[in-house]
This record gives C-alpha cells, structure tokens and sequence, in this order.
C-alpha cells in the first residue's frame, strides 16, 4: 500500500501534537500553580484551578484535546507532587471530565461558541468526575461512608473550575483565533 502524506496534513498533525502538549502543559501548570488542601477531612481533597483549566481546553478545542489535556496534566500532576495514589482515577476521571466538557459544548456546529451549552457541559460533566473518585476511595477505604467527605471538595473544585473558565472563554471566543 502506497503512503502519500501532503505537507498540509504533516503540518497539521505536527500542529494537533503541539497544541495538546501545550494544553496538558497548561492545565498541569494550572494545578501546580495554587492548590490548597481542603480542611474538610483526610481525604477531603485539593481545590486549583486546573480544572478551570481543564475546562477552558475543553470549550476552546474540543472533546479530544480536553480530555487528553485533563487526564494527562492532572494526573502527570499527581505523579509528581505526592498524591501518586490517585494518579491512575485522575487520568480516568478528568480524561472523562474534558471528553464530557468539549463533546456537549461542541455538540451540532457549535465549536464552544454557545455559554448557554458550555455552563451545561461544565455542570454534566462534574458527577461522573465525583462518581470515579467516590469509587476509588471506596476501593481505597473499604468504606462506602469516608468517601462523602470528599465530595464537598469535588464540587468546590468543578465550581471554581466554572468561576474561572466562563468569562475566559467569553473574552477568547471574541478573539480572531476563535471565530
């Protein structure tokens, strides 16, 4: 079988590969850059802004580069910062999260363009993230109880997430690069 490859398609791949680094790179900062460890109990969790980060990729560029950026920045930034236990349900999690997020806000011929569909992709999208954590600290514990006491936490996390995401996509999609 022949391989014909066009200077266009290479350049686009090579564009596509670079872009989704540059936003796991993002949300990865995002999360290292200000944490706080909620007082609410051992396992209450951590409040940052990648997951406003993790939402702005998802609304800007869609399912694929949201959840990889999700799923990779988060958990890359679980790997190195000490909570590697929680590496493997963070991938899953926010890979779902940003699939979930850029999926509903690009639904019809959207492109992110709707803040009526992006609030609403953010809100869907914030259970099924508590469902996967809620099941690992049940596997992690043993306990169907201690894992409430994080999701408090993951609906302070999703919150801010929205706080921050909204009016960043609103000033973005009025930029030239997103019409």
């Amino acid at each position: 079988m022949e391989r014909t490859t066009s200077y266009s398609t290479t350049t686009s791949k090579t564009f596509d590969l670079i872009l989704t680094a540059l936003l796991i790179a993002l949300v990865f900062v995002a999360t290292m850059l200000l944490n706080i460890k909620l007082p609410i109990s051992a396992n209450g969790g951590l409040v940052h802004l990648g997951t406003g980060m993790l939402f702005i990729a998802s609304i800007l560029f869609g399912p694929k580069k949201g959840a990889m950026a999700g799923a990779v920045g988060m958990g890359l930034f679980d790997l190195v910062s000490g909570w590697t236990l929680w590496a493997p349900i963070t991938f899953l999690s926010r890979g779902i999260q940003g699939y979930i997020v850029g999926k509903i806000a690009w639904s019809g011929d959207r492109r992110g363009g709707s803040l009526g569909f992006n609030v609403l992709a953010m809100l869907v999208s914030t259970p099924p993230m508590i469902a996967c954590y809620y099941l690992w600290e049940r596997i992690l514990y043993g306990s169907w109880i201690v894992p409430l006491a994080s999701i408090p936490g993951d609906i302070v996390q999703s919150v801010i997430g929205m706080a921050v995401a909204i009016p960043v996509c609103i000033v973005l999609k009025k930029t030239p690069m997103f019409k």
